[in-house]
């Protein structure tokens, strides 16, 4: 099977789907890997060590023409032109008002496989986890750079001195993301309020995060109530495969802080807090009620050495079985099946379908 590994096109995205270990791995198992010239720059990861591995260093366009291609983020418009009837692996996010791409790939014939919705065993996310887990480690960290007063902050510094905590974080959403926010907002020694729905979930909760954590059950009232004095907001919702659901409403925005922050890490599905819209790492943030907003889409490529390694770590078992068997393994492995958005001009996962439809997109 010919993989090819595209060097990523989003701004400022140095990301790459695959390692020369990974690389190595396929080779192995005699497959052919074709890397786009340069694309493992940005994560440190010369040619030189892509042909090292077995790789083939090849241009743009061979790159494109193999029968899977892996990639970090979702194809802009200017790749438009390179999908085809390739099996595509990468996050797409199509939930997430793509619908332009949604089109092209439908139009295509592309068969789309999302790593954010392919399930494991036990009914986890195992290829969204690692970025989650980067995504939710920097939010809190952006956060606090962005609460110093040169950036318009309130020029609160969420930390520890001493014995006094000092900040207050509010984290709504538990899963990945949101659990590995509050664990960085609490070791930097911040009030840490966490929103979840199961409050029977405290024990798993306070056993990741640490005792001194405040949990709140989210509803529209308690989290309003948490916002008048919270330096830094989070938002951290997750539906599979759909659009994130609108859980901080423009007044609850409204009644912050001037000078607070919000981050919103559920922006790649099309954000969980009303004022927010995508930006992207050249302009990450924009002032709205006087509230400092964050959105950008593709977070864990600030850091790309870790979420490339960490990436491939999840993906590379997923990849390999679809080098050997092709579709077949989706036959083989109901949970990556679950990872099957788009094939053969149609959407085959239902949560996509229905966002794209409430989105009025005019898709067959």
């Amino acid at each position: 099977m010919r993989i090819g590994v595209v060097k990523e096109t989003k701004a400022q995205e140095n990301r790459v789907a695959l390692t020369p270990e990974g690389a190595a791995a396929l080779v192995e198992r005699h497959h052919q890997v074709r890397v786009e010239r340069g694309a493992g720059l940005g994560s440190g990861f010369s040619d030189r060590d892509y042909r090292q591995a077995g790789g083939h260093i090849v241009a743009t366009a061979e790159a494109w023409d193999s029968d899977i291609v892996v990639k970090v983020k979702e194809p802009v418009a200017v790749e438009y032109g390179f999908l085809k009837q390739q099996i595509l692996f990468t996050y797409f996010h199509l939930a997430g008002a793509q619908l332009a791409l949604t089109q092209v790939l439908l139009a295509n014939g592309t068969t789309a496989i999302a790593y954010e919705t392919v399930e494991d065993a036990s009914g986890g996310l195992p290829l969204l986890a690692p970025m989650s887990a980067v995504a939710g480690s920097m939010a809190v960290t952006v956060g606090n750079y962005y609460l110093a007063h040169f950036n318009g902050g309130k020029g609160l510094l969420l930390s520890k001195l001493f014995d006094e905590r000092f900040g207050k974080v509010v984290v709504v959403g538990d899963g990945v993301v949101g659990l590995h926010a509050a664990r960085v907002a609490d070791s930097l020694g911040a009030n840490v309020y966490l929103c979840g729905l199961d409050p029977k979930r405290q024990t798993e909760l306070v056993a990741f995060v640490s005792k001194d954590f405040n949990f709140v059950e989210s509803t529209a009232g308690n989290i309003a109530a948490e916002l008048g004095n919270a330096d830094l907001l989070i938002g951290a919702v997750l539906q599979r495969g759909a659009r994130a659901p609108r859980i901080v409403s423009e007044a609850m925005v409204k009644q912050m802080e001037p000078g607070s922050v919000i981050v919103d890490v559920s922006i790649d599905q099309g954000g969980c807090i009303e004022t927010m819209h995508p930006t992207t790492h050249d302009d990450p943030v924009y002032v709205k009620h006087g509230v400092v907003h964050y959105g950008v889409t593709n977070m864990p490529s600030a850091y790309p050495r870790l979420s490339t390694l960490a990436l491939t770590q999840a993906t590379l078992p997923y990849v390999q079985k679809l080098a050997d068997r092709g579709l077949g393994a989706l036959d083989d492995d109901p949970g990556f099946a679950m990872g099957l958005n788009i094939h053969q001009g149609r959407i085959t996962c239902k949560a996509v379908a229905q966002s794209i439809a409430l989105a009025g997109a005019e898709i067959s």
